[in-house]
């Protein structure tokens, strides 16, 4: 699986790749990440990827110039509107997606559709937005959250880290993923406890259900269907 990230900070999110599960991941070489700097798609020498909006308002609007090129580039191939996009047998099994508030909400099932494309190509938009016209040359708008963020490289962070668990062989065990909050829609996992099995603050002392003692694992199964809890 192949993450490709165009952003004006390409640096932000380097320490959070390079640890725990997504660096072992790219170690192992079960996804690649790659980071591009918006900037090197710009012409002028200021390498300005903003300007002011139409009609206008408060902030700044980042340009579809750049945006565009950058798209052209990463794909490498001459993307064309949507509308007259001709896809090929030769065609990446791959989503182009810009973060935005404005986004549809990121889910696990989303996490799951996207696992099973060979590339996602994420735009991490910033300012008060984007040109609207890209919305010619992506398949998605995402949001993480109703919320606004700064901009959008968080949101990427989530996207990648959220799709890469489910890729087969990233976890220690694949069932990892199967059975946990949200594997279904609206279900969030049994509780879980391990050692101690008494633990102690001053005299209060908070236990771990019998259940779970007892070896039973036709209980044990009952139990944990009954603590799930549904959102």
């Amino acid at each position: 699986m192949n993450f490709q990230i165009i952003t004006i900070f390409p640096n932000m999110l380097q320490s959070y790749f390079e640890e725990s599960i997504i660096r072992r991941a790219q170690k192992n070489q079960l996804i690649n990440i790659k980071m591009h700097d918006l900037r090197k798609w710009t012409s002028d020498r200021h390498h300005t990827v903003d300007d002011t909006p139409y009609g206008g308002g408060a902030g700044m609007v980042m340009k579809i110039e750049p945006l565009y090129d950058a798209i052209k580039a990463v794909t490498k191939t001459g993307l064309l509107s949507r509308l007259k996009q001709v896809f090929s047998p030769t065609e990446k099994n791959r989503k182009i997606i810009l973060l935005s508030a404005k986004g549809k909400t990121w889910n696990q099932q989303l996490a799951k559709e996207y696992s099973k494309l060979d590339e996602v190509i994420m735009i991490c938009g910033r300012y008060e937005g984007v040109d609207e016209r890209i919305k010619e040359f992506i398949d998605e708008e995402i949001s993480i959250g109703d919320y606004v963020l700064t901009g959008g490289e968080l949101g990427a962070a989530i996207i990648t880290d959220s799709i890469t668990r489910l890729l087969p062989g990233v976890l220690g065990n694949d069932y990892s993923s199967e059975d946990e909050s949200h594997s279904e829609p609206g279900v969030l996992e049994y509780p879980q406890y391990t050692k101690p099995e008494v633990f102690e603050v001053g005299k209060k002392e908070y236990k771990v259900p019998e259940v779970l003692l007892s070896g039973n694992h036709k209980e044990i199964e009952e139990w944990r269907d009954k603590q799930r809890r549904k959102v």
